[in-house]
């Protein structure tokens, strides 16, 4: 199956110390990023904190950079990334950051070089927003929230 994505160049600054973003396996679709700290950040439940990444990226035009949460953490302590998935645009050149929030029961902590979010490059489109009077009808309408059934 091939991907017309598959081998974007993103160019990155790694400071000092910080990890650059790695797949752990073949087959990821996201790249892991690391906490970028002297000491640990401790989380406690229903906290939230900003933990830098040492990483600054160029990303192309026409691609964002996602940061998702890491399952181990979500399912064993409670650990996601708060705005998920939060966007890294095309023109953003400063420090990537992760603002996790802890939805545990315990305090977590975060140490240095902790692996803390990933990050999946994706393709744009931008919408050409269309001025109309009225909208196309649809059998849904304007059902919101849950108004396509509970399963």
């Amino acid at each position: 199956m091939s991907n017309e994505c598959k081998n974007v160049d993103v160019s990155i600054i790694v400071s000092k110390g910080a990890k650059p973003p790695i797949y752990s396996s073949a087959l990821a679709a996201g790249a892991d990023v690391s906490a970028y700290l002297s000491t640990d950040i401790i989380l406690e439940p229903g906290s939230t904190a900003l933990i830098p990444t040492g990483l600054r990226l160029a990303i192309p035009e026409g691609f964002e950079i996602q940061v998702r949460p890491r399952s181990g953490l979500a399912l064993k302590y409670g650990i996601t990334v708060l705005n998920s998935p939060g966007t890294i645009d095309a023109d953003y050149r400063g420090e990537l950051g992760v603002i996790l929030i802890n939805h545990g029961k315990e305090s977590f902590t975060v140490t240095p070089g902790m692996r803390v979010a990933q990050i999946v490059l994706m393709p744009i489109c931008k919408a050409a927003f269309v001025l109309e009077e009225e909208l196309t009808t649809t059998l849904r309408g304007e059902g919101g929230f849950g108004h396509t059934g509970t399963h």
